[in-house]
C-alpha cells in the first residue's frame, strides 16, 4: 500500500510539474509579445525537459526557465526570424497557386512535399538547439540531417503527437495545460533516442 501510494504522488508530482511548466511557457511567450517570446520560451522548455529526462529534477523551475530564457533571448529569435521567413514563403506560395495557377497540379504536389518536409524538420529543431552548441546555420543543418536520417523516430513522433492532439480533442482543457509540455515532452523524448544513436555510431566501439 505504501510503495502504491508512492508511486500516486509521483506520478502527481510529475503531471503537476509539466503542467506548471506549460504555464509558464505560455507567460513568458506572452510576455515576449509571442512574437519575440515564443520561440526563446519554446527553447527554455525544451532546455527544462532535456534536464528532467537526463536524471536532473533538483532545480527551481521558475527561475532556472527565466534564466534560459534571458540567456537565449537573441539567439532563439535569430532563428526565430529565419523559420518565421521560411512559413511566410510558403504561405505566399500557396496563395500565389491557389489564386494565379490553380491549374499547375505538380506545382501544388512539390509545394505540399516540402512542406510535410518543413514540418517534419521542425519536430527535430528545439531538441537539436538545446542539444547541441551549434551556431544557427548549423542548427537548421543538423536538425534537418537528423530528421533525413532517423525516419522511424520521425514515424514514432508523428504516432505520439497525433494520439496527443487525439486526447486535446476529446478533452479540449488539457490542451491549455499540457499542450506545449506534452508535445516538448514527446519530441525530445524521442529526439534525445535519436541523438543518442547517432552518437553511438560515430564512438568507435
Amino acid at each position: 500500500m505504501h510503495n502504491m501510494n508512492t508511486k500516486l504522488y509521483s506520478i502527481f508530482e510529475w503531471i503537476t510539474r509539466v503542467a506548471y511548466l506549460n504555464v509558464i511557457w505560455i507567460l513568458l511567450s506572452l510576455t515576449g509579445g509571442i512574437v519575440l517570446g515564443i520561440f526563446p520560451a519554446t527553447v527554455s522548455m525544451f532546455t527544462i525537459i532535456r534536464k528532467w529526462l537526463r536524471g536532473d529534477t533538483n532545480f527551481p523551475l521558475f527561475r532556472t526557465f527565466l534564466h534560459h530564457y534571458k540567456e537565449e533571448f537573441w539567439k532563439s529569435n535569430r532563428l526565430g526570424f529565419i523559420i518565421g521567413g521560411l512559413f511566410v514563403i510558403f504561405i505566399l506560395d500557396y496563395w500565389y497557386l491557389y489564386h494565379y495557377s490553380p491549374e499547375v497540379v505538380w506545382g501544388q504536389i512539390l509545394l505540399l512535399a516540402l512542406s510535410l518536409l518543413f514540418l517534419l524538420f521542425l519536430f527535430y529543431l528545439f531538441p537539436t538547439y538545446v542539444h547541441y552548441d551549434l551556431k544557427i546555420v548549423a542548427i537548421i543543418k543538423q536538425a534537418f540531417l537528423l530528421m533525413l536520417i532517423h525516419p522511424l523516430h520521425t514515424f514514432f513522433i508523428i504516432v505520439c503527437l497525433a494520439s496527443l492532439f487525439f486526447v486535446f480533442y476529446l478533452l479540449p482543457a488539457t490542451a491549455f495545460i499540457f499542450g506545449g509540455s506534452g508535445y516538448a515532452f514527446i519530441t525530445m523524448w524521442l529526439c534525445m533516442n535519436a541523438f543518442q544513436k547517432l552518437h553511438n555510431t560515430k564512438t568507435p566501439s
